[in-house]
């Protein structure tokens, strides 16, 4: 089931004399369940993308379709889809538990009191709950910032860049619950992130933009295995942050 599509989304922005195409004429669609990464080097559109998808960025022609439906100038509140931002954008005047029910304030009824403690079991924060926003780790931030959108049941997740600012295990850590949250909740989600290996070791396909088209979308062992140009192939090998060998022992060698 096709639960987000873009059609011919091209957006241009005049801030020089000359107008340019920052999106031009991109075409995807994108299944209910899935993680998608949106991959590209700096410049090439990946933040206008998720702006655009959000509804905080309004394109110059092309459609957005969502379960049929038309939202293309449908307002960023009514979209039903929520954000996790890099920096996490927690209020460090209110403790963990009630930055998580912060928009149950204005939506009482979104979760039932059930569903509110089983996500905060879900992402291990329980002994956290009284405890201010300073007194949290990087990890526990993230997990913090993804409990309280989950509470708001979005129809599509949005993530940028959630794992830039983590390293290590609790990088292995948060990249395992958002794989093990989308399955269990079937939601469908979109990843911006800058790193390659990031996004073929999450996502069931791969949207790499390079000067605001598309250079290929597929799935990771084809972007490996079956790169459509040099600029794929230079891309994903030259930023590559683990060796070689290892994403090739995930995803085939048949690129040699």
């Amino acid at each position: 089931m096709i639960e987000l599509e873009l059609k011919n989304i091209t957006k241009t922005f005049n801030d020089t004399k000359v107008a340019q195409h920052v999106i031009n004429d991109i075409s995807l669609d994108i299944k209910k369940g899935e993680i998608i990464s949106i991959l590209g080097p700096s410049g090439s559109g990946k933040s206008t993308l998720l702006n655009i998808i959000l509804g905080i960025t309004h394109v110059d022609s092309g459609e957005i379709i969502c379960e049929g439906k038309d939202i293309t100038n449908v307002p960023m509140k009514d979209r039903g889809f929520n954000i996790v931002f890099q920096d996490y954008a927690l209020f460090p005047n209110l403790n963990v538990e009630k930055n998580i029910r912060y928009g149950l304030n204005n939506n009482p009824g979104v979760s039932t009191e059930q569903e509110v403690q089983d996500i905060i079991d879900i992402f291990d924060i329980r002994q956290h709950l009284k405890k201010n926003i300073s007194q949290l780790s990087g990890g526990q931030k993230q997990r913090v910032a993804l409990a309280r959108t989950l509470v708001m049941k979005p129809k599509i997740l949005l993530l940028d860049e959630p794992l830039s600012a983590l390293d290590g295990v609790i990088k292995e850590s948060i990249k395992a619950k958002i794989k093990e949250i989308v399955d269990q909740f079937q939601l469908t989600t979109i990843i911006v992130t800058h790193d390659p290996e990031e996004a073929l070791t999450m996502s069931d396909r791969v949207l790499i933009l390079n000067q605001g088209k598309i250079a290929q979308y597929d799935k990771p062992e084809n972007i490996i295995n079956k790169p459509k140009n040099e600029f794929i192939k230079d891309f994903i090998l030259q930023q590559l942050t683990i060796k070689k060998d290892n994403i090739y022992t995930l995803f085939g060698d048949n690129n040699e």
